[in-house]
């Protein structure tokens, strides 16, 4: 089976988004639970759960990703250092 794209987030894989929160659980591990070291993931882990909801309607669903609105809010307010 060919792997998964980093940035897979369709309905096809039956669990989207777990790549990055599975690298942001990493970073999160070396870095003793320090969100600042590891902001970079979680922009990936949000920026792929933001892209499921899209493609979904915000119907579909991970457990790697919180709610629509959530994800919508975290960007929303960290968008000035996204670019």
């Amino acid at each position: 089976m060919p792997p998964q794209s980093k940035n897979s987030s369709s309905s096809v894989d039956p669990q989207p988004c777990q790549a990055q929160a599975c690298s942001l659980q990493t970073c999160l591990n070396k870095n003793t639970y320090t969100p600042d070291k590891c902001e970079n993931y979680v922009r990936d882990l949000y920026r792929c759960c933001q892209k499921l909801y899209q493609d979904t309607n915000d119907k579909g669903e991970s457990t790697a990703c919180p709610m629509p609105t959530v994800v919508r809010r975290w960007l929303k307010n960290h968008e000035e250092s996204s670019r």
